[in-house]
């Protein structure tokens, strides 16, 4: 083998070598964390072992595979080109705190923690958030009409509802005010699509049930992570659908 030749195969390992190296420091200590959110409530996502007072602290997200990384903070400072930066903030240990969270919030969220300027750790957080809304053909809520809810679960896309719910062991379960399951109570019709994330509630509305409250529950084994509850009015009134953080749950992988 000629001289060039062995110097042009040695370069390409050197080159290899390299790309190897940093791509091993760039994931040295990798976290990565499920967390769960109901629409309307606020939530704070962790840094794992960040260093005081955070100027060493990257926030950054992505809402799609499609869309750019956005820079939240930028080494404890906030970037406040960004649309939600009056709903969020740092944090005394370097967590990222989200005001009252929405489906616009959900999402891949990565902590950077640089130890020195070539080497790093990143702590990821799956921000899934949920919301229960009545179907949009809903014209009238009274006795005898047929009533639908839906439970969405707002994930990242490049993240699969179908690995959450099956391999996770995550469910989306509808309950009454009394904490009973409604699956088996043959007035409820319940459907649930683990592909488009949701699980969809249809009943026939009955005279006792004006100011009755039915609520969607992401659960974990027999614990609730969060839930969204609806309560159902009659003569006029409005409904009303709001969170019920009963906490958000931290799932490491």
């Amino acid at each position: 083998m000629e001289e060039g030749q062995r110097q042009k195969m040695a370069d390409k390992s050197l080159l290899g070598l390299i790309f190897l190296c940093s791509f091993l420091k760039g994931t040295s200590g990798h976290t990565y964390l499920h967390m769960f959110s109901s629409d309307g409530e606020s939530v704070s996502l962790p840094c794992v072992n960040a260093s005081t007072g955070c100027t060493s602290t990257t926030w950054m997200y992505n809402r799609e595979r499609s869309s750019g990384t956005v820079v939240l903070f930028k080494e404890g400072m906030k970037n406040n080109d960004t649309e939600r930066r009056e709903r969020l903030s740092l944090g005394s240990d370097c967590s990222l705190n989200i005001y009252k969270a929405t489906t616009e919030d959900h999402g891949y969220y990565t902590c950077r923690k640089h130890v020195n300027t070539q080497r790093y750790t990143d702590d990821s957080v799956n921000l899934h958030v949920l919301r229960v809304s009545p179907s949009s053909t809903q014209t009238e809520i009274r006795p005898g009409r047929s009533f639908s809810l839906s439970c969405q679960l707002y994930v990242y896309d490049g993240y699969s509802c179908v690995n959450l719910f099956y391999n996770e062991g995550i469910k989306l379960v509808w309950k009454n005010e009394t904490d009973v399951d409604l699956q088996s109570d043959s007035r409820y019709q319940i459907s649930f699509s683990p592909e488009h994330c949701n699980s969809s509630l249809t009943t026939t509305l009955l005279n006792e049930d004006d100011n009755t409250e039915w609520r969607c529950a992401i659960t974990k084994g027999t614990k609730d992570q969060t839930s969204v509850r609806y309560t159902v009015t009659y003569l006029g009134k409005k409904t009303k659908c709001m969170p019920m953080s009963i906490f958000s749950s931290m799932l490491e992988i």
